[in-house]
This record gives structure tokens, sequence and C-alpha cells, in this order.
């Protein structure tokens, strides 16, 4: 009796006694167990009541459940349906408890991962707490991280996939509110908050993007999720997936409490900022020499300089995310979306959101090559010099243009550059801009200019400023080289004179310079396959004439839709004795196939040799990879057999596409500000430039430098007569000539004196 009142009352030493024994101490725990029951139908009709027992009877289950599987079988859902369904009731430390024993449950095997995060993913948008949110986003990250580690666990992914696609697609019907309607629903109190689904879809595209970023998504129904999200109604969760494609920096903390909420559109848009905002550090110097000086202060400033310095040190240049634009499902439909809410909502966006929807609209655009004509009549409104963040809108139009693109709806695009840009009328820095914007476009698109207009960009570079002559002569070397019969005579050049003079000319809009007869590069490296092969069947004695084509894709296959115990997808044997009609014969192809192969072989005189691997074999991923192995090598001999510059340059890049051998899009494809701006005179320098650079110059110089009237000298003499005149007592200055004669000075002698200090102020540049 007395040992049972004890365990009652110790539950951490009936824990340690049943993970000794649990046969011998099944009695006390269904004891518990049934006290528990009883416990949660009171704890669920007044959760107040006995809530600090019912937390330790739960901690005291989750450790033993192992224990007695059978028994505490519903323990799992029980615990989850009362998370999920009085969440809002639960006092914090009743919350804190369940969470954390859900997941012991999870790290013992007890519940699957699918599981624990079905109940995790409801929580994180409704959760008040900085840390427990913090809590529940680190256990989903590393739960989905480590069962991705060894190899990748394609249901879990699935399933967590789907789970994320549905909370961003359930606040899709809502209503757009924009960047300027923001206070229109704060402002309506019978707004449901829930009826956007905000803080869901932005939970679930920032977890996305963090699984993404540390590579254990790749793949494109990842992207799928995100993609749905640029076209989610609140604006914040727009920004956010529109970050992720264009690749740009956001702030790495997490969503706080009001980021997350309905109140969503009251907070500062920091998805939205230019991620190469810095920290104004002589703002925060003057603003505490104004503040009372405290020990806190100086604690807080000395925290603001150490995160300014460290972003400065780590800035990088953004960049797009090349595979993710380039595993978008449906490109045209992706872009004609992004083109129809910026069109649709345009007076509800601002201007910083529209640049960010046309940027990567333009990169879809000009990567995928796709032909959303609207974007360029929508543009045009914002082409003019005088309109706020001008340069990016120029970049964006840039990359939207490609060899696809129609001429004519580019021409009055240039045009109106022109007579907005490049007149006597505005700067110079402007006119660079607009000469070197019409040659971007030019570059993507050269049928779309004009021969009178070209002329007269081109006499432009005859101008005194620099950025302007170096705009105009880059475009008169473009069209030296896609289109030199637009230019006049003397500005052609020779090398663009004698090839017109050969006969040589530009191919029209929507011409190929030949007819695709074989895969570019691919007949050389057949060959090279082709000997390989030849060489193992010689060396095997004519054995294997064949090889093994399934061996060739193990390892190599593609991750199928279907589960892997379903039946979809499979083949389906056929008895050839009750389906006589569905035997096929193929040797008439083969036969078909052996001839064309050797009329090849047999015309190689007359064109370019074709191996006869192309027609006979279907190349799997493993021969590709023994194909660029086979490169390499014959590129080292060559280097070793010649010595060229040509042969070491193939090598080179040979390795480079090895070490890549993910196929990216290159940098010349997407162009920057910069590119726009041109060359330009170095800007003046702000105050944390001016004093880097003297404290720069006084490096290495401490013996150069005055020790008059400092205190480390070897011989301390005393501080000077200016020093010593600061310091007097004010009675003591009072009579004093200096103070005389401004009392005594004319009202012409005060003014020179205030005109010379404002001078003075004027030249150190306060």
């Amino acid at each position: 009796m007395g040992r049972g009142v004890l365990l009652t009352s110790n539950l951490p030493q009936l824990q340690n006694l049943i993970k000794r024994d649990p046969i011998s101490y099944k009695e006390e725990f269904l004891q518990q167990w049934n006290h528990y029951n009883s416990i949660r139908q009171i704890f669920s009709i007044n959760p107040d009541e006995q809530a600090h027992h019912f937390r330790e009877l739960v901690s005291f289950i989750s450790q033993v459940a192992t224990c007695y599987p059978k028994e505490t079988a519903q323990f799992p859902s029980q615990i989850s349906s009362l998370l999920l369904e009085s969440y809002g009731i639960l006092s914090p430390d009743t919350r804190k408890t369940l969470i954390q024993n859900l997941i012991m449950l999870r790290n013992k095997d007890v519940i699957s991962s699918i599981d624990l995060l079905k109940s995790l993913f409801p929580l994180l948008s409704r959760t008040s707490s900085s840390s427990l949110r913090s809590y529940i986003r680190k256990t989903i990250l590393s739960d989905i991280k480590v069962a991705n580690q060894k190899a990748q666990n394609h249901k879990l992914n699935r399933g967590v996939q789907a789970m994320l696609f549905t909370m961003v697609e359930r606040g899709m019907s809502a209503e757009v509110q924009g960047d300027k309607g923001k206070l229109k629903a704060v402002n309506n109190p019978t707004h449901d908050r829930e009826s956007n689904g905000a803080d869901e879809a932005m939970w679930a595209v920032v977890l996305t993007k963090e699984l993404w970023k540390k590579g254990v998504w790749k793949d494109a129904k990842s992207v799928s999720i995100v993609a749905q999200g640029c076209f989610h109604p609140v604006t914040k969760v727009q920004s956010a997936s529109l970050h992720f494609f264009l690749g740009s920096e956001e702030p790495e903390e997490e969503p706080d409490e009001e980021e997350v909420s309905f109140l969503i559109f009251l907070s500062i848009d920091r998805f939205s900022k230019s991620p190469t905002q810095e920290v104004d550090v002589k703002s925060l110097h003057h603003r505490r020499e104004i503040n009372k000086k405290t020990r806190s202060g100086d604690k807080k400033l000395a925290k603001q300089l150490k995160t300014a310095k460290k972003k400065k040190q780590h800035k990088t240049p953004s960049s797009p995310n090349f595979s993710a634009i380039q595993l978008l499902n449906d490109p045209q439909t992706f872009g004609e979306k992004l083109y129809d809410s910026l069109n649709v909502y345009d007076k509800r966006f601002t201007l910083d959101h529209k640049i960010l929807i046309m940027q990567l609209l333009s990169r879809v655009m000009g990567y995928h090559k796709l032909c959303v004509l609207g974007f360029y009549t929508y543009v045009v409104k914002y082409l003019f010099y005088r309109q706020l963040r001008v340069p990016s809108i120029l970049v964006a139009l840039a990359q939207s243009v490609h060899d696809l693109t129609p001429p004519d709806v580019i021409t009055p695009i240039i045009r109106k550059l022109s007579q907005e840009f490049v007149h006597p009328g505005v700067a110079s820095e402007v006119i660079a801009a607009g000469i070197n914007s019409i040659r971007e476009v030019s570059r993507r698109q050269p049928w779309a200019m004009e021969e009178d207009l070209l002329g007269d960009l081109v006499e432009y570079r005859k101008s005194k400023d620099k950025a302007v002559t170096a705009a105009a002569r880059g475009l008169l070397r473009l069209y030296r080289e896609v289109n030199p019969s637009m230019l006049k005579r003397r500005e052609r050049g020779k090398e663009a004179a004698m090839g017109l003079a050969s006969g040589s000319a530009p191919l029209p809009y929507g011409y190929s310079a030949e007819a695709a007869v074989d895969i570019e590069g691919l007949a050389d490296r057949l060959q090279l396959l082709e000997d390989h092969l030849k060489q193992i069947r010689e060396e095997d004695g004519g054995v294997a004439d064949d090889i093994d084509d399934d061996a060739m894709w193990e390892g190599w296959d593609v991750e199928s839709d279907s589960e892997p115990d379903s039946d979809d997808g499979e083949w389906i044997n056929i008895d050839s004795d009750d389906n006589e009609d569905l035997v096929i014969s193929d040797s008439d192809d083969e036969a078909q196939v052996k001839k064309a192969a050797s009329n090849l072989d047999s015309e190689s005189a007359q064109g370019p040799h074709i191996s006869s691997l192309a027609t006979t074999k279907i190349l799997t991923p493993a021969d590709f990879a023994l194909l660029n192995d086979l490169r390499l090598k014959a590129a080292a001999r060559a280097v070793e057999t010649s010595g060229s510059t040509t042969a070491k340059r193939k090598l080179a890049a040979l390795e480079a596409l090895k070490a890549h051998s993910s196929e990216q899009p290159t940098q010349d494809e997407f162009i920057s500000e910069n590119d726009i701006l041109g060359p330009r005179k170095k800007a003046k320098a702000d105050y944390a430039e001016r004093m880097a650079s003297i404290q720069k110059g006084r490096e290495g110089r401490e013996k150069y430098g005055s020790r008059k009237g400092k205190q480390t000298k070897s011989t301390p003499s005393s501080s000077t007569n200016r020093e010593k005149a600061r310091n007097k007592p004010l009675m003591m200055i009072l009579s004093s000539g200096a103070v005389r004669s401004k009392k005594k000075a004319s009202l012409r002698d005060k003014q020179q004196r205030l005109r010379a200090h404002i001078e003075r102020a004027k030249k150190a540049g306060h």
C-alpha cells in the first residue's frame, strides 16, 4: 500500500522503474492511464482546472509510450486533437508542454513525420509566442532535412508539399487589396481574420524557401508552391514569392507576430525594401549626440554599428534564381498571369511592388522566350526620365526582349526612349541611360531599330561627355556586328564593309541560319562513343555485341509521380495466345533503320558524317556521362600532342563544364542597372567614406603627428591657451577684450562675422 502511494505521487520515479521493467509495473501504469483519461475529460470542459497535474501526466505517458504501444495507441491523436481544436483556450505552458511531448513521440518513432507535420503546420499561424513559433519552425525544417539526408524521401516530400500548396491555395479566392488599399481591410471590423489565409500562405512560402535554400528541395513541385504565391491576394505573400525567383536578399530573422497576422497590412513591408538599403551611420552618431547619454544607449549604438559593419562586409549582389525560373511549369501561362495581375491591379499596387512584378515577368520572358505583348504597351507610360526608379524599369524592359519578339512591337518602345531620354533638354546622364537602354533592347532584337533613328543616335559619339560617348560607341559597335547595312558607309568600319562587299547579310526576323540536320556538336561526340564501344567489343573477343541498356539506366531513373507500390505506369503482361491480334513485329522497322544507317555510311563523302549510334541506339544518361569523360580524355591528349592554345582552351572549357554540370543560363542574359546608367563620374563621398579614408591615411603615421599637449608624451606638458580659455569660469571672461569688443560691435561688423561663419560652414560641408 505504501509502495503504491509512493509511486502515485512520484511520477519520475515510476517512469524510471517502468523503463527498466515494463511488465512488472504495468498495473501502476494502467492506474495512471485511467487517471489521465479522467482528467482529460475534465480538462476538455474546464482547461484551467488541474492543468498542472494534466501536464505532468502527459509528460509521463509520452516518456513511457514505447513500453505500452497497445494501451497508448490513441494517445498521440488525443494530444493532436486537443492542440488543434482547443489551442486558443489553452494556457501558454500547456501549449508548450503538449507540443514538446508531441515532438518527443516523433523522436521515439511513435508517430510518423507526416502526422507530426500535420499537427505543427496549423500552429505556426496561430501561436503568439515568438519563442514557441521559432521552436516549431526549427522542428519542421530539421525533421524534413533529416528525412532527406541519406536519400530523397519522396513520399514525405510529396505529402508535405501537398499541405504547403493547400495552405497557399486556401486564400486565393479573396479580393486583392494591394499596398494602397491596406487600410481598408483594417478599418473593416467584420472582416474575417482568416478569410485571406495570409498567415498560412506566408508560412508556406517561408518554409519552402528555407528548404530550397538548404538544398533539401530542388524540384519543380517546390517551385510551383512559390509560383502560386506570386498570385496570392495578400501583397506580403506576393512580395516574398517574387523575391524568391529574383534571388534578392531578405531579412533572415523569422516573421514576427504582426507579419503573420491579419494586421499584416499595417506593418512595414520588409520584403519590398531594396536589398541595397544600408544603415545611416552618420544619423546614428548624430542621434546619440542629441539624446540623453545612458549606458543602454551606448550599448544600442554599438550593436547597431556592429550590424551595419557586418552587412557592409557580407553584402553580395543579388542574382536571379536560375534553377527556379527554369523549373517553372507552363511559363507562358505564368507570365500571362503576372501581366494580368500587373495590369488589373495597377492602381492598388505601389511602384516598388509593380517593379518587382516587372522584373520577374521580364526575366521569365527573356529566359523562356515568351511573347506577352501587352507588357510593352503597359510599360510605355513609365518611360520618361523623371519617373521614380526608372533604371529598374529600363532593366526590366530590356530583359523582356529576345530574338523571337516581334520587331513591330519594339519599334514604338525604341522611339519612345529616344524622344524622352535622348535630346538636348536633359542631362548627360539621362542621355547615356537612354542610349544604353536602346542598345540593350537592340542587342536582343536588332530589327526593331529604324535606320534614320540609328544614324541620329550614333552621332552622339562626338559628345563631350564620357558616358554619352561610350554609350553611342557601344551602339555603333553593336550594329557593325549584327546589321552594318543600317549604318552609313563611313560608319561601318573595315570588317563590316568587307563583309557586305562579299555578299554576307543578316538573316531576316524569324529565319534560321541552316536547317536542323543533326544535334549540334553531337556527331563528334557520338564518334568517340562508337569507337569506345568498338574497342570494348574487340577486347571481349566479339562476344559482347550488344550492351545491356537496362543496366545502363541503373541509378539514372527519374522519380515517378506514382507510389512505389501502385500499379500505375507498370507494364501489363499480355498472353499472346489469347490475343493473337496484338502480336506486332518490328522486323520491318529494324530493317529500315539498318538500311538508313548503311545509306548514311555510304554517303559520308557527300556530307557531314553522322554516327550510326544516333539511329540505332537509345542513348542512356550513362552514355552521356561517358561521352563527357571521353571528350575530356581526347582534349587532354590533344594538349599533350600539339600543345596549341586552342586545345588548351577547349580542355579548360570542358573542365569548367564538368564542374558546373547542371546547365545554367549565363549572367549575360540578365543585365543590371549599371549597364543602363553606364560609366559615371565619381560620386561625392559621404561622411562614413570620408572618415574611413582619413583613418586609412593615418595608419602607420603616429610618429609624424603632433605631440603638443598630449599626456602620452614622455615629458608631460600643460594644455594650450586655447584649451585653458574654454575651461575658464564665465565671470573671469566677462571683462575680457574679446567679449567687450563683441558687445560694442556695430551691426555691419556682426553681419560680416555672420557671413564669414556661414561661408566657413559651407566649405566644411555642414
